[in-house]
């Protein structure tokens, strides 16, 4: 090899090893991406179903809901677009409806809000921002701008509550009746 060869075969070590640098050196790092959230797969959504309860075969209440989500592991659910019933001891029957609802697996507790609208068979009619299902002690209540009529009576308070489908009431705050309407 002589001294033009030796030359050629140098500089083309050097432009290789150059080229491995600049390959290594300029090797784009990857962007700094936000953790994309995963799925929570711990939710179930059913569309038009019904969750009820009952103790001792009798049943208790029972809810339907255009879209309900209830959690795997707490069995806890949230409800749009419901309607249901809640059956008392002596045959009546209380009609709901509002936008949403929850209901608490562990304590087995409803929440519902949202144009709250009850219908007792017996004919009394109640409104309310909120309507309450307290299970342990079996106490159906209106809260916030509670609102009763049945038959020439008129009850208005913060909150109404029953323990036998608003035949027997309790007003709580602000407590107004009216007889006669």
């Amino acid at each position: 090899m002589d001294k033009k060869q030796k030359l050629l075969v140098a500089a083309g070590l050097a432009l290789f090893a150059a080229l491995v640098v600049w390959a290594v050196s300029t090797v784009p790092q990857r962007p700094d991406t936000p953790e994309t959230p995963q799925a929570d797969s711990k939710i179930m959504s059913y569309d038009g179903n019904e969750i009820s309860e009952e103790r001792n075969g009798r049943k208790i209440w029972d809810l339907t809901a255009e879209h309900i989500e209830v959690n795997i592991d707490t069995k806890d659910a949230a409800l749009e677009k419901l309607s249901g019933h809640f059956y008392m001891e002596d045959g009546r029957v209380v009609e709901v409806k509002a936008d949403k609802g929850t209901y608490t697996a562990a304590a087995k507790d409803i929440a519902i809000t949202g144009n709250v609208t009850v219908k007792n068979s017996d004919g009394a009619e109640l409104t309310s921002d909120e309507l309450r299902w307290e299970a342990a002690k079996e106490i159906l209540a209106a809260v916030g701008n509670a609102k009763a009529v049945k038959d020439d009576l008129l009850a208005t308070g913060d909150r109404i509550e029953s323990t036998d489908g608003f035949n027997k009431i309790k007003i709580i705050g602000k407590a107004h009746l009216v007889k006669g309407l």
